[in-house]
């Protein structure tokens, strides 16, 4: 299928931004021809996305480095804007290496030969409240490892701050108590200094980190010629005259061709964070350029290199076999019996029986993927197989609000009608019962559903029950968690009770 979003332009240009989908706090490596990314995963199930490219601008999604999340206890139930942050990623010692802080544990990692596994188990570095944005560097000068990282003052009171440690080379001890070595609140004018990636370039340690917050900021350099400092500091790219909001933290390549690169991120409210390509440059007194003078580029040429096929992360889906791709991700880490095996192709969720079927937002069995674009249009088809009173299933955008329609057995009479629900960001998330709407009864048990997404995440649901598409409810104004984009999600649950509430069939998801 034709990808939703296309940042290459045929031309040997491309536009801005590359991945036009949530894949928030990227970093990104050059290993021989290839290029690795991952990404915040937050508190969903497999985490730590990892993508290839050969040019920087065509990307596939290639598998997850972490299959669940820990502690598991912790991410048995849904922690939305939780778990995995700002991962960095490095290729040292023969082996690839991911770094992350989980704001309520502390800084871990995993590491792996190749890049599609088998990945580590998690090894947690340095335990603590509020560490985050963690980036180690194998000084191959010295031979010496080091790590930075930065600070989240909701779980530490502490912001606005870079502390340093010696690292072990195999990555499992820091070799001492560390130390602030960038301190942003002696630096006039800076404010929520976080993010940092830390390099080796021309005989100084660099730091590349962005400050000013997510939505209005800026991306900063710091240098020194020791790692425990002075810096001396600059900002590198800033939003000017652009339409680029806070061009937000990423991370610094250099393609064997000799060109520097960056990737970095704007945050987008429902749309998460997208990804954008910088052309990067030196000075004359050996400061990065990013952008155009500074300033975010919409179109440009693209990295030297190959010609590359047109590609960006599938997001459609057959569901061969029963199973579903490496788009999507669970709301939790996910237990056994939530999928159901079966001989041809469609998946099929069990109804899970829970105490939450008011509530999308806590649930953990939601399977879900990043909304692929500004505008477009989702469709996926459901069968309601025989299932148990109050069994629902449905199509949904999930977010602080959410919206959903899909199949509910009536508890009453047993009979299957059509629904769309959605709730409102609010605290009080009983007042989902209260915006259930009963569009159409159903005797089959079988529909095709659809949402289309337009500028503004303005969401509207309709649906084909044979008779046609028909448009359901009013328009739905998708939300994002506090730093985490809204969702496509397909899901299947059903009332506490005993024994098997029956299951649904999903087949055929499609984006145009």
């Amino acid at each position: 299928m034709t990808p939703v979003w296309t940042a290459d332009l045929g031309d040997g240009t491309y536009r801005n931004p590359v991945l036009a989908a949530d894949w928030s706090d990227p970093d990104v490596i050059a290993v021989g021809p290839d290029y690795y990314l991952t990404a915040s995963s937050f508190g969903r199930a497999p985490g730590l996305p990892l993508l290839h490219s050969r040019d920087l601008v065509n990307w596939s999604l290639v598998g997850h480095a972490l299959h669940r999340l820990v502690p598991a206890a912790d991410f048995a139930a849904p922690r939305h804007d939780r778990g995995v942050w700002a991962p960095s990623l490095r290729h040292a010692d023969g082996r690839f290496w991911i770094f992350w802080g989980d704001p309520d544990h502390g800084i871990l990692q995993v590491s792996a030969e190749r890049i599609r596994g088998p990945w580590s188990e998690p090894h947690l570095l340095k335990a603590g409240k509020g560490l985050i944005d963690p980036c180690p560097l194998w000084d191959e000068e010295t031979g010496e490892a080091y790590l930075v990282h930065a600070w989240a003052k909701s779980r530490s009171g502490v912001k606005n701050r870079l502390t340093g440690h010696r690292m072990s080379r195999d990555g499992r001890t820091l070799l001492d108590d560390g130390e602030v070595i960038v301190d942003g609140d002696r630096i006039p004018g800076w404010f929520t200094l976080e993010g940092p990636k830390l390099y080796r370039h021309d005989g100084w340690f660099w730091i590349l980190a962005p400050a000013g917050g997510v939505e209005t900021g800026w991306q900063g350099a710091f240098r020194s010629r020791d790692f425990a400092g002075p810096y001396e500091e600059r900002i590198v790219l800033a939003q000017g005259s652009t339409d680029v909001n806070g061009p937000h933290q990423g991370g610094w390549v250099r393609t064997p061709a000799g060109e520097d690169w960056f990737l970095h991120f704007q945050a987008r409210g429902a749309y998460g964070r997208v990804v954008h390509l910088q052309p990067m440059a030196w000075d004359a007194d050996g400061w990065p350029v990013i952008g155009d003078a500074g300033e975010p580029v919409r179109v440009h040429r693209k990295p030297a290199g190959p010609p590359q096929p047109v590609e960006a992360p599938a997001a459609d889906d057959a569901f061969p076999g029963g199973r579903y791709g490496r788009q999507w991700q669970w709301t939790a880490n996910p237990r056994a019996g939530w999928t159901v095996a079966h001989g041809g192709d469609g998946l099929r969720l069990a109804c899970v029986r829970t105490a939450h079927t008011h509530d999308l937002r806590l649930l953990p069995h939601v399977l879900t993927q990043r909304l692929p674009a500004e505008t477009f249009t989702a469709e996926v088809s459901l069968v309601l197989d025989p299932t148990g009173p109050g069994a629902r299933a449905g199509l949904a955008v999930l977010g602080d609000a959410y919206g959903w329609i899909g199949l509910e057995r009536d508890p009453a009479d047993g009979a299957v009608r059509l629904v769309h629900r959605f709730a409102e960001p609010v605290a009080d998330r009983e007042r989902d019962a209260a915006h259930a709407r009963v569009v159409h009864a159903l005797p089959g048990g079988r529909v095709r559903l659809r949402v289309g997404v337009a500028p503004g995440a303005r969401c509207r649901f309709s649906y084909d029950a044979g008779e046609g598409w028909r448009p359901s409810g009013p328009v739905f104004a998708a939300t994002p968690w506090r730093w985490v984009g809204a969702l496509l999600g397909l899901f299947a649950a059903a009332p506490e009770g005993p024994g098997s509430a029956g299951t649904a069939t999903f087949t055929d998801f499609r984006i145009t």
